[in-house]
């Protein structure tokens, strides 16, 4: 009886690690922290995407930056025709031609990095705000609404959809 007290003892005193964080809960922790790059870049977008619809921004994000940049063999149409809903996809085009700048970006250049938040969900729908990061300094928000069913993008803009 007294080995069986011993041993709930002991598990008794990692649970209590564990909630308080002890050692016991260092390693966990450290498996899930994004990888730190020792050039100082951060960690991949993706590390940072918290939820599905955010998860999708940021993969349709990414696979058309590498298309954009010509590092994936793959056009940005293509990615864009994956991932957007077509009324979308359609509308970005005509975005484009009025501002001169890449429609889904919303500028001439590439942005050096990225985040994504889900901010809201309501009526199957969730919006995520992009965060893209210049390489000056500099930021800018695109707001995008995914489908949560599909988890097809439906639109993409300047201002939150809802």
């Amino acid at each position: 009886m007294t080995r069986m007290n011993s041993m709930r003892t002991a598990l008794a005193g990692a649970a209590a690690l564990l909630a308080f964080g002890g050692l016991v809960a260092a390693p966990a922790r450290a498996a899930l922290a994004p990888p730190v790059d020792p050039a100082g870049v951060s960690a991949p977008a993706q590390v940072r995407a918290g939820t599905p619809a955010a998860h999708q921004v940021v993969t349709f994000f990414e696979e058309y930056r590498r298309a954009v940049l010509g590092e994936s063999g793959e056009s940005p149409r293509a990615v864009r025709e994956r991932y957007l809903a077509p009324h979308l996809d359609f509308r970005l085009d005509a975005w484009a031609q009025e501002h001169d700048a890449d429609p889904v970006f919303r500028a001439q250049n590439v942005p050096a990095d990225w985040s994504a938040q889900q901010v809201k969900e309501e009526y199957g729908f969730a919006s995520v705000r992009l965060t893209e990061l210049w390489g000056g300094g500099g930021s800018q928000d695109v707001w995008y609404t995914v489908r949560l069913g599909d988890l097809r993008i439906v639109e993409l803009n300047d201002q939150p959809a809802f």
